[in-house]
């Protein structure tokens, strides 16, 4: 059986959390990729930024939904989300608009894992990491190479 080590890209395109917007969209579509990791100094795994956190950018403005109730405020959402989807859509750097929640496999995850994972969560691209140290990236285009290979 196969594991993340042996089908794994180990030249991975990275960004900080210091990289602008406008960097990261290059580098996305001069690449042809969806996403990236975003590493510290040290190669230590952040998080990923993805098209997705992009195109949110260009996303409408949701106002919560509020009740008025004897003078008083009642929301419905919390305004936390509300602060959070405003930095993102307002965002000038990776810092603003990438996740911080990421999953991820080590280079010992057998590839059915690995695809069980990509399927379930909807996850297009998963670093590989070994002591908190980005080692690798998989994409969906690397699973699918295992079938003919």
């Amino acid at each position: 059986m196969k594991k993340a080590q042996d089908i794994m890209t180990t030249k991975v395109l990275t960004v900080t959390p210091e990289t602008t917007v406008s960097e990261l969209a290059h580098l996305l579509t001069d690449n042809t990729i969806n996403g990236v990791p975003v590493i510290d100094e040290d190669d230590k795994l952040l998080g990923v930024v993805t098209e997705n956190d992009l195109i949110f950018q260009k996303k409408k403005v949701h106002i919560p939904t509020v009740i008025n109730i004897l003078d008083s405020f009642i929301y419905l959402e919390s305004p936390d989300r509300m602060k959070e989807e405003m930095q993102k859509i307002t965002g000038s750097t990776v810092a603003d608009i990438y996740s911080r929640k990421v999953k991820t496999v080590s280079v010992d995850t057998p590839v059915d894992e690995i695809a069980t994972l990509m399927a379930e969560k909807n996850i297009h691209t998963i670093p590989v990491v070994e002591k908190d140290k980005l080692v690798g990236i998989i994409g969906k285009k690397d699973i699918i190479k295992t079938i003919f290979s």
